[in-house]
C-alpha cells in the first residue's frame, strides 16, 4: 500500500483535528482539576492502586464490562444492552484496528491523530489485497455494521422507549441534541466515504457492494471529498459538544472506575471524586423508571439523573430540593449502569446546607447508657450483643420474638439498649448533620466496646448499615436477625413447624440493596410456608415509602408509594407479607389489606416446642 496524498494531509481533516484536540485539553484540565481536589489519603489509595495488580485487573474487567460491553444493561434489558454496546465496543474496535492498520502499512505515520480515523481516504491499495489486508478490510466492516445496527436501535428509542424497555427517558438539552445527531451522523457517513473509496483503498462485504451500487448512478469521484468532509465535521462537532452534554460519560466512566476501585467515596459536592460520578451520569433515565417516587408524574423530576444535570448546571435551589426530597432507597444507584453513587452525593449535598448550622444535640448523647442488660444474670458477659435500635423499639412485637428465639436456641446473649440508648445516628447522617452523628456514633462504640462481645445482632437493617460504614467496630462481627436466625436453623438450634401459610418477602432497602441480604430471609420463609414472588424484589425492591431518607415527602406521597409497593407483592395472592425491617412493618401494616408480620414475629409464632 502507498499513500494516496504525498505528505498524507487533506484540509478536510482540520475539523476533526479541532475537536479531538479541544476534547483532550479539556479532559486532561478536568483530570487535574479532580485529582486536585482529591483528599491526600485517598490520593495515595489511588497511586497505590496503579501497582496493585488485583486493582489494576479489576480496572481492566470493570472497564471493559461496564464502557464497553454494559453487562449491567444487558442483564436488565438485552436489546438495550445489545445498542449500548455495539456502539460502543464496535467505535472502540473501528479505532483500534485503525491504529494496527497504520502500524502495519504506514508505520511512519503512527502518533499521527488523524491517520488511523481517515486511513481509507490516504492510503491506496497497489495490485493484489494481502491476506492480512483482507481480513482487517472485513473487520472493519463488521465492525462498523456493528455500530450502524446499535446507532439505528437509538433512532427508535427515541420514538419508542418501550420497545427497549423503558418507560420514560430524559429529555435532551441543546448540547445533548447536538451531541446525539452529531453521532447518529457520524457512522452512515463514515460508511458512504469509505464506500466511495472502497474501489481505490479497497474495501470488504460492505463497503464493496456499496461503491459498485455508487458506480451505477455516479459517474465521477467529485462527491468522494465532499463525504470525506462531512464525516470530519460531524466527529469535530460531537467533540466539542461533548464535555457539556451526557456524552461527557464515554470518557469519564473509565476514570470514576479507576477512583472507585481504588476505594475512593465523596466527601465534597462537585469536587474530586463526586465530579467524576457527576460527568459520568449518561442521563439514560433507568433511573426515572428505577425511582419509587414515579408513581406520580409530578415527582418524575426529582429522579436522581435530573438531580446529576442540575449539579451541573449549579442549578442550587433544584438541587437542595431533590437532595431534600429523595427517600435515599438506593435503587437509583443499584441499577445504574454506571453505578453512580447518587446517593452519597445528595448526602454530601445535604451536609453542605445542613452541617454548619448550630443546633443543641446535648440531647442525644445525655441518654443514661446503662450497661448491657444479661438474660443470665451468673454470668457477667456474653460474646453476642443484641441491639434494637430506635424503630425496633416502637414495634415492640420483634423484640418479644428475638427474646423468645433467643431463649428457645439457648442463646446466651446481652441486651445492648433494653433499659435506654441512643439512636444509631444514621437518621443525621442522611439528614447531613454528620456532627451530630459523630457524637453518637461515638457514645455507641463505647457501649458496645464495654461488652466485650465479638458478635452484635441487630434487628433493624438501618443500624446495621451504618455501622457497617461509619463505626470503627474492627473484630466484632455485625449481623441482621435473619443471618442470625438462619444459621440458628442451618445448626439445628432451632426447628420450625411447617404451616400452609403462602408468603411474600419485601426486601427492605436497607438490607438488601444496602447489606446485600436477600437469600437468609428467603430460606427461613421456605421452612415454614410457601414462598412466592413479588413483582419487583430483590435489587429491584421498591421502597416501604416509610424511609426516613426523605426530609420533605408528604404523607399522601409516601402513603402513595407505599400502596404502589404493596400491589406489587400481592400480585401473586399471598396470605400474608413478611419483611425484615421495622420501618417496613410499621408502614405497610397501615395499608395492606392482608397481615404483614417481621420475620422474627413469623419465626417466634412457628417455633417448635421440645
Amino acid at each position: 500500500m502507498r499513500e494516496r496524498i504525498l505528505g498524507g494531509y487533506d484540509n478536510f481533516v482540520l475539523p476533526f483535528m479541532i475537536g479531538i484536540v479541544f476534547i483532550i485539553t479539556y479532559l486532561l484540565i478536568g483530570l487535574i482539576r479532580v485529582i486536585i481536589h482529591i483528599p491526600g489519603p485517598d490520593r495515595k489509595k489511588l497511586l497505590l492502586s496503579f501497582v496493585n495488580p488485583s486493582a489494576i485487573y479489576k480496572n481492566i474487567r470493570d472497564i471493559i464490562c461496564d464502557c464497553l460491553i454494559h453487562v449491567k444493561i444487558f442483564k436488565r434489558k438485552a436489546i438495550l444492552g445489545y445498542m449500548h454496546a455495539s456502539i460502543a465496543f464496535g467505535w472502540f474496535m473501528l479505532i483500534v484496528i485503525g491504529h494496527i492498520e497504520v502500524a502495519l502499512y504506514v508505520p511512519q505515520r503512527n502518533g499521527v491523530l488523524y491517520y488511523p480515523v481517515f486511513f481509507r481516504y490516504f492510503v491506496k491499495q497497489e495490485g493484489d489485497i494481502t491476506l492480512r489486508g483482507a481480513f482487517f478490510f472485513f473487520l472493519m466492516d463488521f465492525f462498523l455494521l456493528l455500530v450502524l445496527s446499535g446507532i439505528g436501535l437509538a433512532m427508535y428509542k427515541r420514538v419508542h422507549s418501550m420497545a427497549l424497555g423503558m418507560r420514560r427517558t430524559t429529555k435532551p438539552g441543546f448540547a445533548d441534541r447536538l451531541a446525539l445527531y452529531c453521532l447518529w451522523a457520524i457512522f452512515p457517513l463514515r460508511l458512504l466515504a469509505e464506500s466511495f473509496t472502497a474501489g481505490i483503498s479497497g474495501g470488504s462485504f460492505l463497503t464493496k457492494p456499496m461503491n459498485m451500487l455508487f458506480q451505477n448512478f455516479l459517474s465521477d469521484d467529485m462527491h468522494i471529498l465532499p463525504t470525506w468532509w462531512a464525516y470530519s465535521v460531524a466527529l469535530g462537532l460531537f467533540f466539542i459538544a461533548m464535555p457539556f452534554s451526557r456524552y461527557m460519560h464515554i470518557p469519564t466512566e473509565a476514570l470514576l472506575i479507576v477512583l472507585r476501585n481504588a476505594g475512593l467515596k465523596v466527601t465534597k459536592i462537585r469536587k474530586g471524586f463526586a465530579a467524576a460520578e457527576i460527568y459520568s451520569c449518561s442521563s439514560c433515565g433507568l433511573c426515572i423508571d428505577a425511582c419509587p417516587m414515579n408513581t406520580q408524574k409530578k415527582n418524575l423530576k426529582y429522579s436522581s439523573v435530573y438531580f446529576i444535570r442540575f449539579l451541573r448546571r449549579n442549578r442550587t435551589k433544584k438541587i437542595n430540593k431533590i437532595a431534600e426530597k429523595c427517600l435515599m432507597c438506593g435503587k437509583c444507584v443499584a441499577l445504574c449502569p454506571v453505578g453512580v453513587d447518587s446517593c452519597g452525593i445528595k448526602r454530601a449535598q445535604r451536609t453542605t446546607v445542613y452541617n454548619n448550622l448550630k443546633y443543641d444535640y446535648s440531647y442525644l448523647t445525655s441518654v443514661s447508657h446503662n450497661p448491657p442488660t444479661n438474660t443470665n444474670e451468673e454470668k457477667k458477659s456474653s460474646s453476642i450483643l443484641y441491639f434494637a435500635g430506635c424503630m425496633t423499639h416502637l414495634t415492640p412485637s420483634i423484640i418479644k420474638s428475638m427474646e423468645k428465639i433467643f431463649e428457645s436456641a439457648n442463646v446466651d446473649y446481652q441486651f445492648a439498649d433494653k433499659d435506654g440508648g441512643v439512636c444509631c445516628g444514621r437518621p443525621l447522617i442522611i439528614a447531613g448533620k454528620a456532627d451530630a452523628a459523630k457524637e453518637i456514633i461515638n457514645k455507641n462504640t463505647e457501649l458496645i466496646k464495654a461488652s466485650g462481645c465479638t458478635t452484635i445482632v441487630l434487628s433493624c437493617p438501618i443500624c446495621l448499615k451504618v455501622m457497617q460504614e461509619d463505626y470503627n467496630l474492627k473484630g466484632i462481627n455485625l449481623i441482621h436477625h435473619t443471618q442470625f436466625i438462619n444459621q440458628l436453623i442451618n445448626d439445628n438450634k432451632l426447628k420450625l413447624s411447617k404451616t400452609s401459610d403462602s408468603l411474600v418477602y419485601h426486601d427492605p432497602c436497607e438490607l438488601g440493596r444496602g447489606c446485600n441480604i436477600y437469600d437468609e430471609p428467603r430460606n427461613i420463609i421456605q421452612n415454614i410456608g410457601e414462598l412466592k414472588q413479588a413483582q419487583s424484589e430483590k435489587l429491584e425492591s421498591i421502597c416501604c415509602g416509610g424511609s426516613i431518607g426523605s426530609l420533605s415527602l408528604t404523607y399522601d406521597d409516601r402513603t402513595k408509594i407505599t400502596q404502589n409497593s404493596v400491589n406489587k407483592l400481592l400480585i401473586n395472592n399471598p396470605d400474608k407479607i413478611i419483611t425484615a425491617c421495622p420501618l417496613c412493618l410499621k408502614t405497610f401494616k397501615d395499608q395492606a389489606p392482608v397481615p404483614v408480620e417481621d420475620i422474627a414475629l413469623l419465626v417466634a409464632k412457628n417455633i417448635e416446642v421440645a
